[in-house]
């Protein structure tokens, strides 16, 4: 299985050693593992980067991060690098490249045959045959992985069906992917517009936990990076408790919920019924787990809307214990309303399949 990762950008040409320096450390508590870094607004002379680059990336290395660096026909030019030797970037200790723009496929390639097992990163955000252009030349497929673009002007990220086609071209060919969510506090980027970094329009305003939620979910993306600097120490906590590979939905309880209806809601790995309806998801172990507890009428007189969390009560005979999620609004009073869905995590609803694993939690 491809591990999930959590990664960090920073700007070294924008930005201090020790500012980076402290928020790779932070990045390092919570347990981010990569660092993107962007080398397009490169300014210095040949040996002045070298040198910045180098420090940065040996702190990076040290905490445990992979880090990965953009780059573009022009910087290779400014820098003098020939595609057939990448020695500079294994000198300053690189763990792989990600190329901002597309060559000709024989190019890429022959880059991922390099003698120092960088990896060559693919940038995702287009839906052509670009990488099976690159496979087609025989390419070194262990070393190739894939990253989405991020999109610092609000309105001109991509848009979630033609992000889905794009990722599915590279998921075919089981390669590690990656793409990125924005801090609502960080400001920095490699240019000077910044209403944010994802890769997806529709996560630009959304708490960064609920973004990772959303791009793991969709079983396409394999590490989320922070696209803009700095985070909050928050988020980054916040993203560290995201679980990468089952999605976990907030819950607020309504005020008079009992033992057995938290200990249903939150204990049980549940799954969706293969036999799915359009009404509510349904999770029905726990009516065979908590079939002998009682469980008496409450909060079940009302309308039912999208979102909320029910759970059969002593009326509902053998349905008695069985959790729901209401998907259409209705009403049934042999069951309880316990909880509801966040109202920031009900798009996250729709990734919730026939047999789809996912737990609840009031944390």
């Amino acid at each position: 299985m491809t591990m999930r990762n959590l990664g960090l950008s920073i700007y070294p040409d924008h930005s201090t050693f020790e500012d980076n320096a402290n928020y790779l450390k932070l990045g390092h508590k919570y347990g981010f593992k990569r660092i993107f870094m962007s080398m397009l607004e490169v300014q210095g002379s040949i040996a002045e980067t070298k040198e910045k680059y180098q420090k940065i990336i040996s702190l990076g290395n040290k905490l445990g991060y992979q880090t990965f660096l953009d780059v573009s026909p022009r910087l290779f030019q400014k820098l003098k690098i020939d595609y057939h030797n990448l020695s500079f970037f294994h000198d300053i200790g690189a763990t792989g490249l990600r190329l901002d723009q597309a060559f000709d496929g024989a190019t890429e390639a022959l880059m991922s045959y390099n003698p120092y097992n960088l990896i060559i990163e693919l940038n995702m955000s287009n839906n052509v045959d670009y990488l099976n252009n690159i496979i087609s030349y025989q390419a070194n497929v262990p070393f190739i992985y894939g990253c989405h673009n991020f999109y610092p002007q609000k309105g001109t990220a991509l848009p979630y069906n033609f992000f889905v086609e794009c990722s599915k071209r590279f998921k075919k060919f089981n390669i590690h992917t990656a793409a990125f969510v924005t801090s609502q506090i960080g400001k920095m980027g490699p240019w000077n517009v910044t209403d944010g970094l994802p890769t997806l329009e529709e996560d630009r305003y959304l708490p960064i936990q609920v973004q990772a939620k959303q791009l793991w979910a969709t079983n396409l993306i394999d590490d989320v990076i922070i696209g803009n600097a700095y985070a909050s120490e928050n988020e980054l906590k916040a993203l560290s408790k995201v679980n990468p590979y089952q999605l976990v939905l907030h819950v607020n309880y309504v005020s008079n919920v009992n033992n057995i209806e938290k200990t249903i809601v939150e204990k049980p790995q549940h799954f969706r019924r293969g036999d799915m309806n359009s009404i509510v998801i349904r999770s029905t172990m726990p009516r065979v787990t908590y079939k002998s507890i009682p469980n008496p009428p409450h909060n079940n007189e009302q309308e039912f809307k999208r979102g909320d969390i029910l759970i059969g009560n002593d009326n509902f005979g053998i349905y008695k214990n069985e959790l729901q999620i209401v998907l259409k609004p209705h009403m049934e009073s042999r069951k309880n309303k316990v909880g509801e869905i966040s109202e920031d995590e009900l798009f996250l609803l729709d990734f919730i399949k026939p047999w789809t694993k996912f737990r609840l939690s009031a944390k």
